[in-house]
């Protein structure tokens, strides 16, 4: 099966979920050159639209994403990737999940996780404006 990078300037989203909770831990987007190191390393690497390269998981914090599992879904053009996450969390925030905050019917937002890592210590060496940039 060919995946299908055409829809998206050539890349694909993907979903990373835990593999042993089921909890999904983030999205990011895949080009066919980071697909293939993916699946050469089995470790997620993702291409970053702000940086314009590709973006290995835990290049800076050491927090990786061992792969599982790969599916695909029907239209060849979305990702789902099962994961076993290497160290306290995936979010450059600090939690273990990019999907840390609810919406409320009000449209506030709540911080509904507990934060698993202080980011500050992990990526002292970035820059502000990179860690804005992800």
């Amino acid at each position: 099966m060919q995946l299908d990078f055409t829809k998206l300037d050539g890349l694909i989203p993907a979903i990373i979920q835990d593999a042993s909770s089921g909890e999904v831990l983030m999205l990011g987007f895949m080009n066919d050159i980071a697909f293939a190191e993916t699946q050469r390393t089995r470790e997620v690497v993702f291409f970053s639209r702000s940086r314009n390269r590709l973006w290995k998981k835990g290049e800076s914090s050491g927090h990786i994403l061992r792969v599982r599992e790969i599916r695909v879904d029907c239209d060849a053009d979305s990702l789902l990737i099962r994961v076993d996450p290497i160290g306290p969390g995936v979010c450059h925030e600090g939690y273990r999940s990019c999907f840390f905050r609810s919406i409320a019917s009000d449209g506030k937002t709540q911080i509904i996780e507990q934060r698993t890592f202080e980011p500050e210590k992990i990526y002292a060496h970035e820059t502000k404006a990179e860690e804005t940039k992800r």
